[in-house]
């Protein structure tokens, strides 16, 4: 999950070297904190926050299979 969060993120963003993804794991939920730049936090969150509603839907219907519920906080 964290692999395909982070690459998504560095595939919409200017400055592709400054995403991290952090793993918060929980017995039944797992929490990806999503970090970039101050000027690419508008690319990965999109009018009226399509992309980052996208990026959630893709993370719960990958992480249905894994029987765990994943939640995306993006970071500023």
């Amino acid at each position: 999950m964290k692999e395909l969060i982070k690459y998504i993120a560095q595939a919409l963003v200017d400055n592709p070297e400054q995403v991290e993804v952090l793993e918060v794991e929980g017995n039944q939920t797992s929490v990806l904190e999503l970090k970039v730049a101050q000027e690419d936090l508008g690319k990965v969150i999109g009018r009226q926050g399509r992309t980052a509603r996208a990026m959630r839907t893709i993370l719960s219907a990958s992480s249905g299979k894994l029987k765990k519920r994943t939640v995306l906080e993006i970071i500023e």
